[in-house]
């Protein structure tokens, strides 16, 4: 056995070991076999088996030198989060990606583990390739060889001395700076000063940013969309937060409380529970959502839901009570049958700071007569709200309309879409209303001329940026052929998203529309117009002529029935609906007979699109080569929606989800 030399020589540099099997073929599998990985002294417990008798048995372990600078893992990006019976966007590079899925999580990147294998030729990610790594020896302890104690680190024989050592070309080093500045040094450098926290309780940098700017930190951590089923815990991080320092709480109240989602009635009973023994909670809240909420999730039946009585019209009213500065209130068909009388009043008379009202999808009994108790009551001569939904609220009477409109003098989004407004009701909108979105989709009481002469002449609607008059084809028509002729020449050159869905339309139209195609984004044309109509609205005038390109990214042809949307036209060259040609467009809305014909024609991947449907709806969508990654879709004018198209106006600015997602896009109208 040779014999260990006198004194070890420690070699204190952390090193990352790479498994050498050198050993005796006669080793065992009960043999023991220590995972690799440097010590928290520098020395090594037990690594490269060691046999008694030859030192030609003797194990050696190549090691390789850390890199002071180990590569770091890239944050974990944020997925998308859904919630409970909805449809919400999913923000990836194409474009209309919806998902109804019940997922919501944080997905984090899985890091590989970083594997050594000394017969491997690859050079290692941690270690400089341009470096001619040496090997170290291992003896064990020279009283016990067997012992598993720390042993001694040597050179290795074939160690020539320092001045032996190329250094970047050199045959020879002069200074031992060199091998250091190389990280070829056995030293250890000296460990850098412990410096003591400076900070005082309190005044650490976070802390002491001003409020607006800490509170735009912490509302990145916000979800606004709730979990999957809605009875998962959301929000931990900024329960952690309160729990930090007292800055740090103070600012994460505000964002916690500043927009009050709720999914279901227990979420509720808690929130009213903890502005009751902390009314000043209460001042903090802006925002009260219910798009989200569905008691099924909790209760079997509706009886059960009443028999807890956390969501009530009662509880309701406490709560409004209790949060004065509430500026929206956004409820939905599941919560129609609480909103009575006491409800309504206190939101339409008894908020003073309240400027949206959503009422999407409410046609419950209990909730137009609640309404129309209303009417007969003394209404202020003004009403503070600036944005009113009543979305498909089918069973409002006229005489509601003709009751509120007057009143809203600083009106700006207004959605009327499928209700009983008259044309008596839609003259009544003040002059001073300044309104930018507009919505009278399937508004079966209102006539053509009505609808015409208000959006030529009325002060309030000179800055429209959004107008639907879509109708449903199959059951009414609104626009006949020379109603559209007369419309299209009055509408204001501020409309982005222009919908004649449903309307009669004739090629004359074409000419009409070009112009319009100059400024606009959206545009949903009528029945009646085949395909090839369609191409020419992206194309010049006069091929001759010089032309302001056009600036559409949706397209919506779900009108075009049959053989008016021919596969054959569709994919013609002399078609340049789908040629590059055509860009910005981005989006192509068929209707679903179309899309069954196209899902089975395999020409359009090829081409650049792909399809992609949800809900009712169906889109025909290019492949985003051309996208440019700083445009995503998003607009003022959308309010938090980045995905064209959209059917419902939104009133508040929030990410699409829940039932308002499903009326914005999982809908025909």
């Amino acid at each position: 056995m040779a014999t260990p030399r006198p004194s070890a020589l420690p070699l204190p540099l952390p090193l990352l070991p790479v498994p050498h099997s050198q050993t005796s073929s006669s080793q065992t599998p009960d043999q023991d076999h220590t995972p690799p990985g440097p010590s928290p002294t520098g020395h090594s417990h037990g690594l490269g088996h060691v046999h008694n008798g030859s030192p030609s048995l003797q194990a050696q372990t190549k090691y390789k030198m850390d890199n002071p600078e180990p590569h770091r893992p890239d944050t974990p990006e944020k997925n998308g989060r859904s919630s409970f019976s909805s449809i919400r966007e999913n923000y990836s590079d194409l474009a209309q990606t919806f998902t109804s899925s019940k997922v919501s999580s944080y997905a984090q990147k899985a890091n590989d583990a970083v594997v050594f294998d000394s017969s491997s030729n690859s050079p290692s990610p941690l270690a400089s390739p341009s470096l001619d790594m040496g090997e170290v020896q291992f003896l064990p302890p020279v009283t016990h060889p067997n012992s598993r104690l720390h042993g001694g680190w040597y050179p290795a024989n074939s160690f020539k001395g320092w001045k032996q050592i190329d250094v970047k070309g050199k045959t020879a080093s002069r200074s031992f700076s060199d091998l250091q500045a190389l990280r070829m040094s056995w030293s250890t450098p000296p460990a850098s000063p412990k410096v003591k926290d400076k900070h005082v309780g309190g005044r650490a940098p976070m802390e002491r940013l001003p409020l607006e700017i800490l509170g735009s930190i912490i509302e990145l951590l916000v979800l606004d969309i709730p979990p999957p089923y809605g009875t998962a815990r959301r929000n931990v991080d900024l329960m952690a937060l309160l729990m930090t320092s007292r800055t740090l709480h103070a600012a994460t109240l505000n964002t916690l409380y500043k927009h009050i989602t709720i999914p279901h009635s227990r979420i509720f009973r808690k929130f009213l529970s903890n502005i009751t023994m902390y009314p000043a909670l209460g001042t903090i809240v802006r925002r009260m959502d219910f798009s989200h909420f569905n008691n099924a999730t909790l209760f079997e039946s509706a009886s059960e839901r009443k028999t807890t009585r956390n969501l009530t019209a009662e509880t309701l009213v406490q709560s409004l009570e209790l949060t004065p500065h509430l500026q929206e209130f956004l409820a939905m068909e599941h919560i129609d049958d609480d909103l009575d009388a006491d409800v309504l009043r206190k939101l339409f008379f008894g908020m003073p700071r309240l400027q949206a009202l959503d009422f999407a999808g409410c046609t419950s009994p209990a909730f137009k007569n609640s309404f129309t108790s209303l009417v007969a009551m003394d209404w202020p001569d003004m009403l503070s709200v600036t944005r009113l939904s009543f979305h498909k609220c089918l069973t409002l009477p006229s005489t509601l309309f003709e009751k509120i409109l007057p009143r809203l003098t600083n009106i700006t989004h207004l959605d009327l879409a499928q209700t009983k407004i008259s044309d008596r009701a839609l003259q009544s909108i003040p002059v001073t209303a300044k309104i930018t979105h507009l919505n009278i989709a399937k508004c079966t009481l209102l006539t053509a001329p009505a609808v015409i002469d208000f959006l030529a002449n009325h002060p309030a609607v000179k800055n429209l940026v959004y107008l639907s008059v879509a109708t449903d084809a199959r059951s009414h028509q609104l626009l006949d052929v020379e109603d559209v002729t007369q419309l299209i020449p009055v509408l204001p050159k501020t409309l982005r998203s222009l919908s004649l869905k449903g309307s009669r339309m004739d090629d004359i139209h074409i000419d009409l529309l070009r112009p319009l195609t100059k400024y606009l984004e959206e545009l949903a044309v009528g029945r009646n117009m085949d395909v090839n109509a369609a191409g020419k609205l992206l194309e010049p005038a006069d091929p001759e002529k010089e032309e302001e390109p056009h600036t559409l990214r949706y397209l919506d042809l779900s009108d075009l029935w049959g053989s008016e949307l021919d596969l054959v036209d569709l994919f013609s060259t002399r078609n340049s609906l789908l040629r590059p040609s055509s860009a910005p467009l981005e989006v192509v809305e068929v209707s679903e007979q179309s899309f069954k014909s196209l899902s089975r024609n395999r020409v359009l991947e090829r081409i650049g699109w792909s399809l992609q449907e949800i809900g009712s709806r169906c889109w025909m969508v290019r492949l985003q080569d051309h996208r440019k990654d700083s445009d995503r879709g998003y607009r003022w004018w959308k309010m938090g929606a980045d995905n064209w198209g959209m059917r419902k106006i939104p009133v508040a600015r929030a990410e699409v989800g829940g039932m308002y997602g499903s009326f914005m896009f999982g809908r025909k109208l």
